[in-house]
């Protein structure tokens, strides 16, 4: 066979030998030009080459643990050999995938399964993502009640498309793409508010995360419970988003189960219920409202998704619930959470700029505030008056550099680090991660050395851009 006859067709891992290289520079040139240039800037633009469970490997061959699992996606870790052999074992079966005029077993079935965990609710409506669930759900729940308004919490983030952009509690976001629907913010906690908004009839619903990703700040105790009993007064829905929270972060299989008494009335589902491989949402819903949105037949394809439902979605969730029970991991976010928690809670007594660690399971956050020492208050005035949250990048930056752990800023503004590292980890990985954030806080609280030199890079880059 001569060189061109082997050349031809599609093969992928000539390609990725090939091309692998320009990675960043593809970046630049066809997609978001903005995130190569960010992560050249803080050092971040490593060439990861694989990755198996919590950790990655780059071109050198050096782990790193993450602690991020792909924004909460990798519940499992990656690459888990279930969930790898079901979708190996779907491709290989050849079904008669998504004729649009059948109805395949596998939604089924994990409709059924994730039912189990919610014996309160009775359907399930399959799109590809978070902000899909969140759209299904604004949609179900105005053609439920027949109302336009919904409200939701400030510093709320639920998707950004149109619909769920317009429920997301932050101006970044929202700045630029109006007009959009129109919701109503109120205040996480606030009941009074909840209870002013209602009163004026044409609220569909309230939507919220147990816990806020953005900042990681818990519902009050018994908020939920009485949100829920103000809403079915007033007629309106509960809808509560466990997008983040949901399969296990939280210590819980759904967030709001840690409160009792607690039943929405549609709840949205996603990332870890991927497996880290297949794009899928949820929406989880009462009977009623489902028979209300499909009335007749007529209306059998009102809300669809050319992708939802697909064999290989199906069988990455039917997997990834079969290894949360086989393999406990609901428990292991509960035990290790635990941990990690109690492990840095007892360091915040120990450095003045560690003010607070808080969550549930292994939904973390660790938030930095204004020391008391003279030296130390100097340069953090220094860094706030440039720009809010360039002391939580400070300790990102060294997080990775120094010690492979890959981490992430709660949210713009804010001086907080959110873990959300993959749901398998154990004591070994609390051991490191509280290992290296001790000696990057210790470097912090030194006064000197390179990372207040970062820090002055940060100041003069954001200084720059304003």
């Amino acid at each position: 066979m001569t060189s061109a006859e082997q050349r031809t067709g599609f093969d992928l891992g000539r390609l990725l030998a090939e091309r692998s290289g320009e990675r960043y520079d593809l970046h630049a040139r066809h997609l978001n030009h903005q995130l190569p240039r960010m992560l050249r800037t803080i050092g971040f633009d490593k060439v990861y080459e694989r990755a198996e469970g919590a950790y990655f490997w780059d071109d050198e061959g050096q782990d790193y643990l993450d602690m991020l699992a792909g924004f909460g996606v990798m519940g499992l870790g990656r690459h888990h050999p279930v969930v790898r052999k079901a979708l190996h074992d779907v491709l290989d079966a050849s079904l008669a995938d998504l004729t649009r005029f059948d109805c395949q077993p596998l939604p089924g079935l994990l409709a059924e399964k994730l039912l189990s965990h919610a014996p309160h609710l009775d359907r399930v409506f399959f799109g590809n993502s978070g902000t899909e669930a969140v759209e299904t759900a604004l949609k179900f729940a105005r053609f439920a009640t027949r109302r336009p308004r919904v409200l939701y919490c400030s510093h709320a983030f639920h998707g950004l498309t149109t619909g769920a952009l317009s429920v997301n509690g932050e101006d970044g976001f929202r700045r630029g793409f109006a007009p959009l629907l129109p919701d109503t913010a109120i205040g996480m906690g606030d009941l009074d508010a909840l209870e002013r908004e209602l009163a004026r009839g044409d609220v569909a619903g309230f939507i919220v995360e147990p816990i806020q990703g953005k900042g990681v700040h818990a519902s009050p105790p018994g908020f939920l419970r009485a949100a829920q009993e103000l809403l079915r007064r007033h007629k309106a829905l509960l809808i509560v988003d466990e997008v983040q929270t949901g399969l296990g972060r939280t210590g819980e299989f759904f967030a709001y189960q840690h409160e009792e008494g607690v039943e929405p009335d549609l709840v949205c589902v996603a990332k870890a219920l991927s497996g880290g491989y297949v794009p899928v949402g949820a929406t989880l819903g009462k009977e009623w409202i489902f028979k209300r949105v499909y009335a007749s037949m007529d209306r059998v394809l009102v809300h669809s998704a050319s992708f939802g439902s697909n064999a290989q979605a199906m069988a990455a969730g039917l997997a990834v619930l079969s290894v949360m029970e086989d393999e406990g991991i609901v428990a292991n976010a509960r035990r290790t959470g635990d941990l990690l928690r109690e492990r840095l809670t007892a360091l915040v007594d120990r450095y003045e700029l560690l003010h607070d660690v808080r969550g549930r399971g292994l939904m973390i956050g660790i938030e930095f505030g204004r020391p008391s020492s003279l030296g130390l208050r100097g340069r953090w005035s220094m860094l706030q008056a440039a720009r809010k949250g360039l002391f939580a990048q400070m300790v990102v930056v060294p997080l990775l550099q120094r010690h492979r752990i890959l981490t992430q800023v709660s949210g713009d503004h804010l001086e907080v680090i959110k873990l959300i590292p993959p749901l398998i980890i154990g004591e070994r990985e609390v051991d490191r991660f509280v290992g290296a954030f001790t000696a990057v806080m210790d470097d912090a609280h030194g006064g000197g050395g390179l990372m207040w030199e970062f820090g002055r890079t940060l100041v003069r880059q954001a200084v720059a851009h304003r």
